[in-house]
């Protein structure tokens, strides 16, 4: 029996929602060459940022783009 690793962009949602408490709605992570790129809904800018701190362990160097909506 074999196992894939997770993705990157797998790691990096699973760290946002563990961060967030999940209280980030229709999360999505999209991964380019040089950024990560966070997509969703939060009831405010304090989970955005949690959302940040979240991704930012998983991928410290690359750019990361916060497109989360909050309202």
């Amino acid at each position: 029996m074999s196992t894939t690793p997770p993705s990157l962009g797998e790691l990096v949602r699973q760290s946002v929602s563990t961060h967030t408490g999940r209280r980030v709605r229709d999360l999505s992570v999209e991964v380019g060459a040089d950024r990560v790129t966070l997509r969703g809904r939060a009831d405010s800018f304090h989970v955005k940022q949690l959302a940040l701190h979240g991704a930012r362990e998983v991928v410290p160097t690359l750019r990361l783009d916060n497109a989360i909506v909050v309202g």
